[in-house]
């Protein structure tokens, strides 16, 4: 019984080790690189929802490019 608490307490010690290091990272990348959106509605049709379909498309928002001002004519720009 003793080594079943000591394994339980050995397992709940690294989940939130690793917790507390995965959700910082996480955060961050999703902040500073990347992250994943949908797009709804016919505000982007015909390029994004073609044909008036109700499903939404999913983009990757890429966050790298707006810091170093690499934005060009065509690119798909969101705002917040």
């Amino acid at each position: 019984m003793a080594q079943a608490q000591g394994f339980g307490r050995r397992y709940i010690k690294a989940f939130f080790k690793g917790f507390f290091v995965a959700v910082p990272v996480t955060v961050t990348f999703l902040d500073r690189v990347a992250c994943v959106a949908r797009v709804e509605g016919a505000s982007m049709q015909p390029s994004l929802n073609p044909g008036g379909r109700q499903e939404s498309d999913v983009v990757l928002l890429n966050h790298w490019s707006i810091r170093n001002y690499d934005v060009q004519r065509g690119d798909i720009v969101s705002l917040v």
